[in-house]
């Protein structure tokens, strides 16, 4: 694909159909009312000269380039801020004009190094344009007299550089940062000659900037210009890929220079994201050539071997000889697997049918069981889908938003920019979440109310929200009279008095009357919408409490329409679409259970093979087996257990007792420490398929280069298949998804050629929706009526203790992504080096820890030791810490608590205890030189 610099209408689209006639330079053209005369201009083909508009962002008629005459005014408005009027005639190009615009690009190029030929957004700079298209043959101010032209470059930031010598100060990076991003870092410091960009008066890397790239976008020269750019040079061609971060699904215009990639640049059509973007996804791409990479399969007896590099045919053989062995001693249930939620649908489908059809059962499992399986339990129960409700766009429509148990602005910062946009349009905020996250209080953005509970209280909290909803009589009883059923019995459980928000207080440590107002709030909404994480599914009773934010939905009527339902923010790119593949012990493609006759005669069809009527083992029923010695063989596909899973020390003795580890990575991580064999895998540059992100959008995953690992991951599926002598073979992913909607009623009308087409669906995609469905449950529910479910609260098994008396909870952080395998071989580990512990101050004080003290974190199933951070967005009694980096493996103290559905850990309440470290024994201290050596490299 040719590098196709997007059309720049000038000023953004305005809502509502095209009634208003005008004409320009004779061209006539109808807009919708409220049009820019620039776009109107634009859109009838005609591009009028501009520096400050673009159509990513409001107009502000700054540049004094776009200047039109329009019949019966006086003056020369500026085209972007004027609005169409019926029946009105615009001459863009009139000698009048010319000589303005020649006149204003005049001082502006008299003000900037004439170094065009050597600058590094030569052929991609709009000034540059601009002067061609107003004709300047000459300017006549020469640099005698005050002029920036010895401004400094700012090159504090890892991705860019500022170089002010080439700033024009057309605010277009200013009003990104907050238009776009909504953080505000950048502002115009200065007037008339004196003004000038400034990240709050320092550094880039020192401000508030986030690096999300919008102002590095936004920016006409190459004042904002990427380090990529700069050192490789402009990019010539480019292909539209997704991200391979968070579930948000970014699409990406991939652009490179020959075959090297120079750089991601956010997709203006991408459906997800709207041409924004984060650090990670913008920036972070760095890991996909790193040097750890491995790019040879290779093979050991004992994992006290070293590893031996071999072939393909070689590894592939093996793999299955050996699987076929441990099978033929032990049992055909003795072997199984884990898909990734990292790798794109059509490679988790063959795994798991090569789980279900060679290997001959149902153990396979996901990510998703230690993250948001409980989602998947509970909307299914109470609406019928395993899946949100809504599409992104949806929350522009939102008059209350209500953000649970989830940090949007590290964990999914593009989708936070529309939320905060929406937040300073006028809609309200509620955050329940045990740490004060940035969007309690930010830069124009105060929550109306912050329910800062008990990590574990989260049942009760929601429980004692709906209490409020159903007796102070705010239940939308139409929308459930018509829609719902098991109300009635619903409405007795709630309303007795321990779901009081009274009587909930003293445990939840959520101020009654707070809890009242705050569901007061959402009730009387308008629109509420629930937009929810790990905070709420990593719990003891995760499922419960999904069930209970249904139930609340429910009673308020907020399902079915825009700005409003329950909404999960996956954590993985393609976590979403893992699931809908079949990646549970008990459900087949599209969440149908394998006990289902029809259903599995569908696929037995389809295989060519017998499947078993009875669900597999599930994560920690294979690391249990393990260890009790029925289980002896697993294939992990992208994700690293050892690292990821709670309570490590059980997963690696689960891991250390199987004859058989394989691994299918990237890297090798720490999971590749017990495996036999490592296959290598293809980064999201290298795939060509689809991800499924958290509104259920499905896009295209299209290479950018091929397979540095000479295979794609789904062929070497299929080889392992077919070596155990199950005949699986594909000529191209497309294939796979044509059978993939062959068998899936929800991806029926999916195919490559419609997705190369409309961009991207979401499923549900068939015949009743050919173009996919943005908002589910319309006008009935998927299962038929909305099921109300009785969510008594059960508190956690795990109390803080004398021995434990602190509660950890876990989370991420913006700049790093799950287990860091990807983000800690790029340049964000400027931003986060290692995992530290927040900690309050007076739980500091009391045991004699000062800010960044090395202290131990202890709990009853093991001890790990990291950096103290003193920060009071914790209450006194909890402590919070990432997962990002191995040599912390904070995983080390998490338990095996797991919630009751559907053994989603509880990595969100750990007791533990934490303590001045002692100073370090010989042994010690060379691990900690180790440690400091792994955050430099």
């Amino acid at each position: 694909m040719s590098l196709l610099k997007e059309h720049d209408l000038g000023t953004p689209a305005k809502p509502g159909p095209a009634t208003v006639s005008v004409e320009v330079d004779g061209m006539p053209v109808t807009v919708p009312e409220g049009t820019s005369v620039m776009r109107a201009a634009a859109l009838s083909g005609i591009d009028i000269p501009k520096l400050c508009a673009t159509d990513s962002l409001e107009a502000f008629g700054s540049c004094r380039l776009c200047l039109v005459e329009i019949d019966g005014r006086r003056g020369t408005p500026a085209s972007c801020t004027t609005p169409v009027a019926e029946g009105m005639k615009v001459r863009t190009q009139t000698p009048k004009l010319e000589k303005l615009r020649q006149g204003v690009m005049e001082l502006y190029i008299s003000d900037h190094p004439l170094d065009c030929l050597t600058c590094s957004a030569n052929g991609d700079c709009e000034l540059q344009d601009m002067s061609g298209a107003v004709g300047l043959r000459q300017v006549r101010y020469g640099y005698d007299g005050a002029n920036h032209l010895a401004e400094e470059t700012d090159s504090s930031n890892p991705y860019f550089d500022f170089e002010a010598s080439k700033c024009i100060s057309c605010s277009r990076c200013v009003r990104a940062c907050g238009e776009v991003q909504g953080t505000f870092a950048l502002t115009i410091e200065g007037r008339g000659f004196n003004s000038k960009v400034s990240a709050g008066g320092q550094p880039f890397m020192d401000s508030e900037c986030v690096s999300c790239g919008a102002c590095v976008q936004a920016c006409p020269t190459a004042t904002l210009q990427e380090k990529s750019v700069i050192q490789l040079g402009m990019p010539s061609r480019s292909v539209v890929t997704t991200c391979a971060y968070c579930g948000v699904g970014c699409s990406f215009k991939a652009e490179l220079r020959g075959d090297e990639l120079v750089r991601m640049v956010p997709f203006k059509d991408g459906g997800a994201n709207e041409g924004h973007s984060c650090v990670k996804g913008r920036f972070a791409f760095g890991y996909a050539t790193h040097p750890d990479r491995v790019l040879t399969p290779m093979i050991r007896e004992r994992i006290t071997d070293e590893w031996r590099p071999v072939d393909w045919e070689t590894a592939i053989s093996y793999t299955a000889g050996r699987l076929r062995a441990i099978q033929a001693r032990y049992g055909t249930g003795a072997i199984g697997g884990i898909t990734s939620s990292r790798t794109t649908n059509e490679e988790v489908y063959v795994v798991q049918k090569m789980i279900r059809a060679a290997f001959g059962n149902n153990n396979v499992d996901t990510c998703a069981r230690v993250c948001h399986s409980p989602t998947g339990y509970g909307l299914k129960q109470t609406f019928g889908t395993s899946a949100g409700t809504q599409d992104f766009r949806s929350v522009a429509k939102a008059d209350v938003i209500m953000v649970i148990g989830a940090n949007p602005t590290d964990g999914h910062p593009v989708f936070a920019s529309r939320m905060k946009r929406r937040l300073r349009e006028g809609a309200k905020l509620i955050v329940v979440d045990p740490r004060r996250i940035d969007l309690v209080r930010s830069p124009h953005i105060e929550a109306a109310h912050h329910l800062q509970l008990a990590p574990g209280t989260n049942v009760a909290v929601v429980n004692a929200m709906a209490h409020v909803v159903l007796t102070e009589g705010l239940v939308e009883r139409e929308f459930v009279a018509q829609r719902c059923e098991d109300f009635d019995a619903w409405a007795e459980f709630i309303a007795r008095p321990e779901n009081s928000p009274e009587a909930v207080e003293e445990f939840t440590g959520v101020p009654a009357e707070e809890l009242r107002a705050a569901a007061r709030l959402y009730a009387t909404a308008g629109n509420g919408a629930i937009y929810y994480g790990l905070g709420v599914t990593e719990h003891s009773q995760g499922s419960t409490m999904v069930m209970g934010m249904a139930n609340l939905a429910m009673a308020t009527g907020n399902i079915g329409r825009e700005g409003v339902g329950i909404n999960p923010l996956r954590g993985q790119n393609n976590v979403q679409g893992a699931c809908d593949m079949g990646s549970f012990p008990h459900e087949l493609p599209g969440y149908r259970h394998v006990s289902d006759d029809a259903v599995r005669a569908v696929f037995e069809n389809m295989w060519g093979s017998t499947l078993l009527p009875d669900p597999g083992l599930r994560i920690p029923n294979m690391f249990d087996a393990a260890i009790e010695g029925s289980f002896r063989a697993i294939y992990v596909q992208g994700e690293d257990i050892a690292q990821s899973d709670p309570n490590t020390t059980h997963v690696t003795a689960a891991l250390a007792a199987m004859d058989l580890v394989v691994v299918q990575d990237l890297f090798l991580n720490e999971t590749a420490k017990y495996a036999h064999v490592f296959l290598p895998g293809t980064s999201f540059l290298e795939k060509d398929g689809t991800f499924t992100n958290a509104e259920r959008r499905i896009n295209r995953v299209r290479p950018v280069m091929a397979p540095k690992t000479g295979k794609h991951e789904w062929q070497i599926v299929a080889e392992i298949a077919q070596a155990m002598g199950y005949p699986m073979h594909y000529d191209h992913p497309r294939e796979i998804m044509d059978e993939i909607a062959a068998l899936t009623p929800t991806f029926s009308g999916v195919s490559f050629e419609k997705l190369d087409k409309l961009g991207s669906v979401q499923w549900p995609c068939n015949a009743n929706a050919p173009e996919g469905t943005p908002i589910m449950h319309l006008d009935g529910f998927v299962r038929g009526k909305g099921r109300f479910v009785q969510t008594p609260f059960v508190p956690t098994r795990e109390r803080s203790t004398r021995k434990f008396p602190l509660i950890l909870t876990t989370g991420r952080i913006l700049s790093q992504y799950n287990v860091g395998a990807q983000t800690r071989r790029t340049g964000n580990v400027a931003w986060h080096p290692e995992d530290v512990l927040e900690i309050h101050p007076h739980d500091a004080e009391v045991r004699g820890i000062g800010d960044g003290d090395e202290v131990s974190l202890a709990s009853r199933v093991g001890a790990t030791s990291l950096r103290a951070v003193l920060s009071d967005r914790m209450p006194v009694g909890v402590v919070y810490t990432t997962f990002h980096h191995p040599v912390t493996g904070a995983n080390v103290v998490t338990t095996e608590n797991s919630d009751w559905a559907t053994n989603c850990p509880e990595y969100k309440v750990t007791a533990v205890q934490v303590a001045l470290k002692s100073p370090a024994t010989p042994v010690e201290a060379a691990h900690a030189e180790t440690r400091l050596a792994a955050m430099v490299d």
